[in-house]
């Protein structure tokens, strides 16, 4: 119905930056928040940043100062501007939209997921 499709993860050294993306297709009426996760070693899968419809913005406190959400509504696209990367932002990064593929269908899409390493 709706499909994500992240880009942008790598391996980067401590310090340094990476920008994550999340592009959506498909049925999309309207779009009322995008959502970054990550899931690292181990570890449960947690909220990250989240931007919904009004422009309200969440951070999770590990990356509060250093990590910023923005969206290109005309592109239905998400991203994620992750500065000053620490070892401990190690994980696979998932993107989520969730909106109304019509006047009364919802949708809550996931994309692949995408490795992002910090070491050096």
């Amino acid at each position: 119905q709706v499909q994500l499709v992240e880009s942008g993860g790598g391996l980067v050294q401590p310090g340094g930056s990476l920008r994550l993306s999340c592009a959506a297709s498909g049925s999309i009426f309207r779009i009322n928040g995008m959502r970054w996760f990550r899931q690292g070693p181990g570890e449960q899968r947690t909220l990250v940043a989240q931007v919904t419809s009004g422009h309200s913005y969440d951070y999770a406190d590990s990356v509060r100062g250093r990590f910023t959400i923005s969206r290109d509504n005309a592109k239905n696209t998400v991203y994620l501007q992750m500065n000053s990367l620490k070892p401990e932002d190690t994980a696979v990064y998932y993107c989520n939209v969730l909106g109304y593929s019509d006047y009364t269908r919802v949708f809550d899409s996931w994309g692949q997921g995408i490795q992002v390493t910090v070491s050096s």
